[in-house]
């Protein structure tokens, strides 16, 4: 039984990423319902690894800087969210749930929708939070 990974970018529309063996799921939604995608999952007591970008760990914010802290503000309290909610979901049910909080990668999210298609093959309409989740996944092999 394979690893069902995935990935999640906390925002006001938090960007979810799905890989479970051949099948992907791109997308983003509010934080409730990407809380219960994830509980959902959880549920079926499957082998699960996520991902999730955590903006407390960023350090530049480039032009504008000012104005991107403090939108970062409410994007660090929502991070803060999803380690306490992916916390209780381990201790709290019978899935071999593992996650982890990564650092953002300068230079590695906010990529073009057709860059995305190329890298991902995924063809589907996606949003920048959507591109960002996934590629907190694609590739990704656990150690």
């Amino acid at each position: 039984m394979s690893t069902i990974l995935i990935g999640i970018d906390p925002g006001v529309k938090t960007g979810v990423g799905a890989i479970d063996g051949k099948n992907k799921v791109v997308g983003s939604m509010p934080i409730h319902q990407a809380m219960q995608f994830v509980s959902d999952i959880a549920d079926k007591n499957l082998p699960i690894h996520i991902r999730v970008e955590d903006a407390r760990l960023r350090k530049w914010f480039g032009n504008n800087a000012k104005a991107k802290q403090q939108g970062a503000g409410s994007v660090k309290r929502d991070c803060k969210i999803w380690e306490d909610f992916l916390s209780d979901i381990k201790a709290t049910t019978n899935s071999d749930i593992s996650f982890e909080m990564v650092h953002p990668v300068k230079g590695g999210t906010k990529i073009n929708a057709k860059m995305f298609q190329q890298i991902t093959g995924i063809q589907k309409r996606t949003s920048e939070h959507a591109r960002d989740a996934y590629m907190l996944i694609h590739n990704f092999r656990r150690r």
